[in-house]
């Protein structure tokens, strides 16, 4: 098979049997052009082997100077596309005799300080817009996702059919066709969502995305990213908030408020427990008030 032939064949594998989401699937196509133009012209997929594949990683890694989280991801998505033609028994794996191995820097997740978040919630306000759902979508989406810890892929994909009757609790439509129910468990915010729920199946709309956009299609993720990043600066946040801040947020308060973390791992929707793990580290805050209560020098002077 054709190299340029085998990435769209596992690339609609991985849309429709894996059923991976959007940005996954755009950040596998990215990877695997990289790869297929820096072959020499004419390579065919026979010709791959655990030689080639250390060639391309001395590239990524000497003259691209590309990180090592970057180049994990890459030869994660080279391992699976190989792995699968090596199933298909169209080639032998390239990777069966060969792991890759490069340090891990850990990074601590970008979360919110206490101060960001409340003012960031507090200044939530319902916006001009035409509708009743339209002045609550962005909102709405925020108080969830810091509840919550949702994905804003995960938000966007939110149906109203998801949400149950009472807002205490939603289905949300996971990463790898992997799904779970999260707990609305502040009462305000539960009231909030059953009515918004309400509104639309008065308006008609009993089944279909949640959330919209003022063109009546299903909200997106770079408009919920760009939305926020619009609110955080006119907060006057020094910072650049993203979604994926909300979640770590979210996480990281749960940590710190004694939640077990495998109640945490649940909410997230990790499928590894090794993933919830980061969340575990002492945050600066946490350390700052317990060192607060600690007072060593106000102590020693008392003795």
């Amino acid at each position: 098979m054709e190299i340029r032939v085998a990435i769209d064949d596992f690339l609609r594998f991985c849309a429709v049997e894996r059923q991976l989401s959007q940005h996954t699937l755009q950040a596998y196509a990215a990877d695997l052009v990289d790869f297929r133009r820096w072959l020499r012209s004419g390579t065919v997929l026979g010709d791959v082997s655990t030689e080639t594949l250390k060639a391309y990683l001395r590239e990524l890694v000497g003259p691209r100077k590309l990180t090592s989280a970057t180049v994990r991801r890459r030869f994660a998505c080279l391992r699976a596309f190989f792995r699968r033609l090596a199933g298909l028994e169209q080639i032998s794996d390239p990777f069966v005799n060969w792991r890759l191995q490069l340090p891990r820097r850990k990074r601590l997740p970008r979360t919110l300080a206490r101060t960001e978040i409340i003012s960031l919630l507090g200044a939530l306000k319902a916006s001009d817009e035409e509708s009743f759902e339209q002045r609550q979508n962005f909102p709405m989406a925020v108080r969830l996702m810091v509840s919550t810890g949702l994905r804003v892929g995960e938000l966007c994909r939110l149906q109203i059919e998801d949400i149950a009757p009472d807002g205490s609790a939603f289905r949300i439509h996971g990463k790898g066709s992997r799904d779970r129910i999260a707990y609305v468990t502040d009462a305000s915010l539960g009231g909030e969502l059953r009515r918004f729920v309400e509104n639309c199946r008065r308006r008609g709309r009993l089944s279909g995305p949640l959330f919209l956009n003022r063109q009546g299609s299903p909200m997106r993720p770079q408009s919920v990213r760009s939305k926020l990043r619009r609110h955080a600066a006119q907060l006057g946040l020094a910072r650049r908030i993203t979604p994926h801040m909300l979640r770590h947020t979210a996480a990281t308060l749960l940590i710190e408020t004694g939640v077990d973390i495998r109640f945490v791992q649940r909410l997230l929707g990790h499928s590894s427990i090794a993933t919830t793990e980061i969340y575990t580290h002492v945050s600066d805050e946490a350390l700052r008030r317990t060192l607060e209560r600690a007072a060593v020098l106000q102590t020693l002077a008392n003795h």
